[in-house]
């Protein structure tokens, strides 16, 4: 049997670097509702005087909603406020889709069946495998470095003026440690968002495979990729966002005086805020998740497209 040019395993050297532009265009794109998420999840039910003099040092704002977050942050910050903390993802998201797509590949080539079928299953822990590599090389130490600056943007004197300045202070000041804050909820939530995202994504492309071959259509086409991709965003982002929101809030500045573990963390949002508050800033990501999902697999299928055409 002729295998198929979407069937041949991609090197190493491809997954990596397919998956790192693919995660760089992607970031880029999408990363004003990933600063509108954060800001939303930052905040809780604070009181008067907190709300007049901040907590921990830390100003606050209260936001009604997304489209308050962005009217506020272009009033005060400009149009250049809402990419806040852009560089820290940008770099972490062009590594953690470099590890994960090589991870991914690597492991369902690993568990797939003699007939080079791999089942849903075995596709969810290829995945969750994946998540957790790029929590601990890529994820952690770049999100906690951008939660910390866009939390700063909200006091009324900002003490980083950047990516590096505001790594240095915060290695000077808490160590590794504090670059790596949250790392036991970061790793459950990109375990769990790399399962559930890759596993879906991978399961519709091989029906979709199938279908467009019985059409006589050689590859899945683009806008298909996009789709399929899109949905699997819209999957992942209601099946893992509590994960999200406790990874955000334990990455916060002041998380060190606020909560002592994650499960404290889980605990007091749902005693001071509701069950709800585990589902904050969904609609912004679910922007960035339909996008992102669309955007990230249809860069990486197209770069490997290119790499087997100059084989």
């Amino acid at each position: 049997m002729t295998q198929r040019p979407q069937d041949k395993k991609p090197t190493a050297f491809q997954s990596v670097t397919a998956g790192m532009i693919a995660g760089a265009i992607e970031a880029t794109i999408t990363y004003p509702t990933e600063f509108v998420k954060t800001q939303l999840q930052l905040q809780g039910k604070l009181s008067k005087v907190q709300l007049a003099e901040g907590a921990a040092g830390v100003a606050r704002k209260q936001f009604s909603g997304p489209l308050d977050v962005v009217k506020v942050t272009v009033r005060e910050h400009g149009v250049l406020g809402l990419y806040r903390g852009l560089s820290a993802l940008v770099i972490g998201t062009a590594s953690k889709a470099g590890v994960r797509f090589l991870v991914f590949d690597q492991i369902k080539a690993a568990l797939e069946d003699k007939n080079g079928k791999v089942t849903g299953w075995r596709m969810m822990l290829a995945g969750l495998g994946a998540g957790v590599m790029e929590a601990i090389i890529a994820v952690t130490p770049t999100e906690t470095i951008k939660t910390k600056l866009i939390q700063d943007q909200n006091n009324s004197n900002p003490r980083f003026k950047g990516l590096l300045h505001g790594t240095r202070i915060i290695i000077a000041e808490q160590g590794i440690a504090g670059i790596y804050q949250g790392v036991t909820t970061v790793i459950a939530r990109q375990g769990a968002n790399s399962a559930v995202r890759l596993a879906a994504y991978g399961m519709m492309r091989e029906r979709a495979t199938d279908y467009y071959e019985v059409k006589g259509v050689a590859s899945v086409p683009a806008y298909a990729t996009f789709g399929i991709g899109a949905v699997a965003g819209v999957i992942t982002v209601y099946t893992t966002m509590p994960l999200d929101v406790l990874k955000t809030k334990m990455q916060a500045v002041d998380a060190r005086q606020r909560y002592k573990n994650s499960a404290d963390c889980a605990v007091k949002t749902f005693k001071e805020e509701g069950v709800f508050a585990f589902w904050k800033g969904a609609t912004p990501r679910l922007g960035r998740l339909i996008f992102s999902g669309g955007i990230v697999f249809t860069c990486y299928e197209e770069v490997l497209r290119l790499y087997r055409k100059f084989e």
